[in-house]
């Protein structure tokens, strides 16, 4: 359930879109920008902001657009990471701080690298949690790339046409939804099998997992019924178009001191070739800075949730150093 003092408000980040936001601590404290994932809302940082609220730190933690009680803007094209950037750098401005503490996990992480990337003047410190970072190739697109390692069954290549996953999302009732995704615990790649909608291909029954309460499940289901999925989708449509845009940083790493957590059951650890990246320097030769990688054993992706206590110190321990 919702932790004691969280605040909420609207920022207007951009024209015609406002993003809702979450707050808990003191507003002179310190900010964390906590950004989150697919399909996920602000509410799975719940367990981080009260930790770090306990701590003295000013937690903001937004729905991104597209997701829960923030604006949907229609156009699949107005969800790329600089619009979403754009949305975090805009909501910075607004805190009022000269910089902020960052903290992403999956889509969440993948724009808080790019945050990292295109204004490291706004970020004091980067914990990144299930996505690592990889800077851009000019040998291929990012779908590209996914195809050869996965296959174009792979989850992310057949999110990729506008309607189909709607359509595949909309025969399931939201809460069966929310805990066959959170039920996952296969660490293998996400491959849609041919006539298997992308909820017959994970490995999970729809069980609630022991950390969530049907309060929980139910917050989720009564946000993903007014907005639908097309918004967090669009992500994933975009990343062609992200590649496109990105050209003048091809191969550029990331100098942000940054700490990464990853649990040894998530999907995009055992994703071919991260482990190698993680664990034989690729990824400490992109982002020189980092300083701690943390594997958690026994946990899956959705690794604030079900481990809110080891990520929370994790989070307020690394930060606090600065």
């Amino acid at each position: 359930m919702e932790p004691e003092g969280v605040r909420h408000r609207t920022v207007e980040v951009a024209h015609g879109v406002r993003l809702h936001v979450a707050e808990a601590g003191p507003e002179d404290g310190p900010a964390v920008l906590l950004v989150h994932g697919f399909p996920d809302l602000w509410y799975g940082w719940r367990h981080q902001m009260a930790a770090l609220a306990a701590r003295g730190f000013r937690a903001v933690a937004p729905d991104l657009r597209g997701y829960g009680d923030s604006d949907v803007p229609p156009a699949k094209d107005s969800y790329t990471t600089f619009h979403l950037v754009g949305d975090l750098v805009a909501l910075i401005a607004d805190l009022g701080q000269p910089q902020v503490f960052v903290a992403g996990h999956d889509w969440g992480a993948n724009v808080a690298w790019q945050l990292c990337l295109l204004r490291p003047d706004l970020v004091r410190a980067l914990v990144s949690l299930s996505v690592v970072y990889h800077p851009r190739r000019s040998e291929g697109t990012t779908l590209q790339a996914i195809k050869a390692f996965c296959g174009e069954d792979h989850y992310m290549c057949r999110f990729q046409d506008p309607g189909i996953a709607e359509a595949e999302f909309a025969l399931y009732d939201h809460r069966h939804k929310f805990k066959t995704i959170f039920g996952m615990r296969k660490p293998d790649p996400i491959i849609l099998s041919k006539g298997r909608t992308f909820f017959e291909s994970l490995d999970s029954d729809g069980t609630l997992p022991a950390w969530l309460s049907e309060e929980d499940i139910s917050y989720y289901a009564d946000k993903f019924e007014k907005t639908g999925f097309t918004g967090g989708l669009n992500f994933y449509r975009c990343m062609d178009l992200n590649w496109e845009l990105s050209a003048p940083w091809t191969g550029a790493p990331i100098k942000v001191a940054t700490k990464f957590i990853v649990g040894d059951l998530d999907a995009l650890y055992h994703t071919p070739g991260v482990k190698d990246y993680i664990h034989k320097g690729g990824f400490k030769a992109n982002v020189p800075n980092l300083e701690d990688v943390v594997i958690l054993e026994g946990v899956g992706h959705f690794l604030n949730q079900e481990k809110p206590a080891e990520v929370s110190e994790h989070i307020c321990e690394f930060f606090s150093k600065f």
